[in-house]
């Protein structure tokens, strides 16, 4: 009897089910060869049958890293000795159809997750990361005894789907937890919400909880990690009872930060999306006088021209960031603001790049007060991923793509904002008598019963224009010319000469009103987007 060994050497494995087939025929077989411990040598790509673990591991390890090479003969697993198999020779046996029980769809969903570790023939080596394993346990154990078609994560996705959907609590989720345990004893589900949420995770796309200081000074990230007090204002990064730290330690505030190359990573991962982040490159306009995307605007075209080495691969990505404040009560009386800020993918469609399913919330900045000049401080996580994912890339398996792996590099184009937010956002004040970013030190304004108005809007019509000379708009000839464009030198020029506040709201530091020098004009500060090095 030969044994189909083909579906070893299949690369994509979550898509295959002859690879799925073979696997449990393959685990059938070793069954009977399991020691008195419960544990087999497992013969994935990475432990080489030099490592042993229990059966259920096997699956996961052999689904995630891939049958080893030279393993032609299983020795280790069942198979009979050459000389026992010459016997039966000339009868083909396939994998059964169903295995274990029959292949959950999350299957599909494990291998887009975990397509970096699948395909590390391509990446150059696998993977020794375990995190997966309980997410294979989880989908090789049925919801309920004799339900081989529902396996418990299967049920669990589409529960936590429906409390997003209908904006369940917390409180309700563990309700219906605990219902669904007193209903049916046998069911397999987690306990509580926590419990889920922590399984979810391993998943991908979570986020880190970044501590801040109370006054906005500085993120207790990286070089300031491990410290209790505030490198700038000295104020405890900790909530304090009567002057002491209570028994659990509780911060002031936390910024919630959503990694961006995991996210875009995901977008390759399934052969329609990645098809789709081409299309700013195969789908644009032909028609020059056409604009229906960004790619057919001045910006993007002049992008191209000189960064030519991100422009030869069209899979790199190109960004664009928005940001705003709102109210999460909804309660008008209560002053509070949270700032999301969103990253939304222009590869995309017109169609679809704009679509609340492809927008990528990148951080979440608390409240109570907006950040204002202190933007910088709560966008440094998001500003060092971007120089990273701009200089050194990521590497990413493109699902529609032959060659498996590319070097993924990222381009964060302009930010999309109202005016009040573009003065947080771009270091320019949005009042006083220079507050348009436009016209920079030429805005005309004037002061008109205690409030500053803002005039010489003609002067942007033509020269020979009819209301240029129309006596009715505030009783004078305009003659002037339109603002003059100040170049990337200009601007420059002007950073070049503001100083160097000190970051937060403390009353002793950064809280103290700095008068600006008329050689500053409106600018309050160099803002953190120049580090990007285009």
């Amino acid at each position: 009897m030969t044994i189909d060994k083909s579906w070893t050497t299949i690369r994509r494995r979550g898509s295959s089910n002859e690879f799925w087939n073979g696997l449990q025929h393959f685990l059938q077989m070793a069954t009977a060869f399991v020691n008195d411990r419960g544990f087999i040598k497992c013969s994935c790509r990475r432990c080489l049958n030099n490592a042993s673990h229990q059966l259920e591991d096997l699956e996961s390890h052999i689904f995630r890293n891939g049958f080893m090479f030279g393993y032609n003969q299983w020795i280790h697993h069942g198979e009979p000795t050459t000389a026992n198999a010459g016997a039966n020779a000339g009868t083909t046996v396939a994998g059964p159809s169903g295995g274990i029980h029959e292949r959950d769809e999350m299957f599909d969903v494990l291998d887009d997750i975990i397509s970096e570790d699948a395909d590390e023939d391509a990446v150059g080596g696998p993977s020794s990361n375990d995190q997966y394993d309980d997410l294979f346990a989880a989908l090789r154990s049925e919801l309920y005894p004799g339900v081989s078609s529902f396996s418990s994560l299967n049920f669990l996705v589409k529960l936590m789907h429906l409390k997003v959907l209908n904006k369940w609590t917390n409180k309700s989720f563990d309700e219906l937890l605990k219902l669904l345990k007193l209903a049916f004893p046998k069911i397999d589900l987690v306990e509580s919400h926590y419990e889920a949420k922590k399984l979810m995770t391993k998943m991908g796309l979570g986020y880190s909880s970044i501590h801040v200081c109370k006054n906005d000074c500085a993120l207790f990230w990286k070089e300031n990690s491990l410290k209790d007090t505030c490198p700038v204002c000295s104020e405890s990064q900790w909530k304090l009872q009567s002057g002491k730290r209570s028994g659990k330690n509780v911060p002031h505030k936390v910024l919630r930060y959503f990694p961006v190359g995991p996210r875009l990573k995901r977008l390759f991962a399934t052969s329609k999306t990645a098809k789709l982040m081409r299309w700013h490159s195969t789908g644009k306009s032909k028609d020059n006088d056409v604009m229906r995307h960004p790619v057919d605007g001045k910006s993007w075209k002049e992008f191209d021209k000189r960064h030519p080495q991100f422009t030869g691969d069209i899979r790199n990505v190109r960004l664009g960031l928005a940001a705003d404040g709102f109210n999460p009560f909804g309660n008008m009386s209560l002053s509070y603001s949270m700032w999301p800020v969103v990253l939304t993918t222009y590869n995309l469609p017109p169609w679809i790049c704009m679509k609340a399913e492809y927008l990528m919330l990148s951080l979440l900045i608390p409240g109570p007060q907006s950040p204002g000049k202190d933007m910088d401080v709560f966008l440094r996580p998001l500003i060092d991923e971007l120089k990273e994912l701009w200089v050194h890339g990521l590497d990413t398996r493109d699902a529609a793509s032959e060659n498996g792996v590319f070097r993924m590099c990222t381009v964060l184009l302009w930010t999309v904002n109202d005016f009040p937010t573009r003065s947080s956002l771009s270091g320019w004040s949005g009042q006083g008598y220079r507050a348009c970013p436009t016209c920079n030190e030429d805005t005309p304004s004037m002061r008109v019963i205690g409030k500053t108005a803002y005039f010489g809007h003609r002067r942007f019509l033509p020269t020979n224009h009819h209301w240029r000379s129309n006596l009715q708009f505030d009783g004078h000839t305009e003659r002037k010319r339109p603002p003059r464009k100040f170049s990337t030198t200009d601007i420059l020029e002007q950073l070049r000469r503001v100083k160097t506040g000190i970051p937060g709201k403390h009353p002793n530091y950064g809280g103290v009103k700095r008068k600006r020098g008329d050689d500053e004009l409106n600018w309050r500060k160099k803002i953190i987007f120049y580090e990007l090095p285009y």
